[in-house]
């Protein structure tokens, strides 16, 4: 391994440790909801940047990620719930119960995956609106499969789920998803879904199979998906088809625009200042007794398209802000 190798993978390292390091020092500590608020945060970075791969990197329009997510989850809780059934103890804390849970999120994200794989197939041929017609009309048909699924709770929902997600497992999953995506597009594979992006046609005639791509991008998103489904149903110890409809997908697009089609970094930042917005806004509405969230993200897309129609960092990312500029002055 070279020299320029290992010198990138310096920052992933410090991020663990550093994600390592809050888990044991800090967020015993934390007040309770705002623990629970880092959780979700977590969450939905690896919603975010899992929907970027397709819809920013590939340049696809999905707004069905949380019938994934939806997979991911009922899978993940399906297979601890059997587990536990056989008499294996996951209480809270334990390590077998951390190790299963990773299994489970695995098999959750396959899942998803093989999912993502047999709709994007045929649905990846589309393009623009039918595309994302396609794709939440695939989210509903989860939704309203899982209401008719009585070994999966059906319409009362899925419950006494263990509550085994912790904060370290969260962000670790940050951490790999993140890795995970920002590898591929740097890797030929990834140079190819950028090409799709800019110029579908210029990219066929350079070579490039346009439609294993895309369906590569949306099973590699869906998979991820999948295991942040896994974390949410492991926190929350009850999973309802409700929390997967078409606002729930909404939320994650916006997370993705918000940021820049087409920025990890981007969609780390929306993600996280969406999630604080959302918690805000609970209280809020406790004291109106009205759900303004939809109404406040429509008028903050429809800002952000007036004063930054390429998101908050576009196609860029935080460390090229870092970058030092060249002092000397022009000839």
């Amino acid at each position: 391994m070279g020299s320029a190798t290992l010198k990138g993978l310096v920052p992933w390292l410090v991020a663990l440790l550093t994600m390592a390091a809050t888990h044991f020092l800090i967020v015993p500590i934390l007040p309770s909801t705002l623990s629970e608020i880092l959780v979700f945060a977590g969450i939905n970075i690896v919603l975010a940047v899992s929907l970027n791969l397709v819809n920013g990197f590939t340049g696809q329009f999905s707004i069905g990620h949380a019938g994934f997510m939806a997979v991911g989850a009922y899978a993940a809780a399906w297979a601890t719930l059997a587990l536990r059934n056989a008499g294996i103890d996951l209480s809270d804390g334990t390590f077998i119960a951390q190790v299963i849970l990773v299994g489970a999120l695995v098999f959750g994200g396959l899942l998803s995956g093989v999912v993502g794989f047999l709709v994007g197939l045929p649905s990846l041929r589309l393009k623009g609106d039918y595309l994302a017609i396609v794709t939440l009309g695939f989210g509903e048909i989860i939704r309203v499969s899982l209401l008719n699924l009585d070994f999966l709770g059906g319409a009362r929902g899925l419950s006494g789920i263990p509550r085994i997600t912790s904060f370290l497992l969260v962000y670790l999953c940050v951490v790999v998803t993140v890795f995970v995506i920002w590898r591929l597009i740097r890797s030929n594979h990834g140079r190819a879904l950028l090409a799709v992006r800019e110029d579908e046609v210029a990219a066929e005639s350079m070579g490039v199979n346009t439609t294993q791509a895309k369906v590569r991008a949306f099973a590699i998103g869906a998979f991820f998906a999948g295991i942040a489904g896994g974390l949410y149903g492991h926190y929350l110890t009850i999973l309802s088809p409700a929390a997967f409809d078409f606002n729930r997908s909404f939320e994650i697009v916006i997370m993705v625009v918000l940021g820049g089609m087409g920025s990890l970094s981007g969609s780390v930042v929306a993600a996280v200042l969406l999630t604080l917005l959302r918690e805000y806004l609970r209280d809020l509405a406790e004291y109106t007794q009205v759900d303004l969230r939809m109404i406040i993200y429509s008028l903050i897309l429809i800002g952000l398209m007036l004063l930054r129609p390429n998101g908050l960092l576009g196609t860029r990312e935080l460390k090229d802000f870092w970058r030092r500029r060249p002092t000397g002055k022009s000839a």
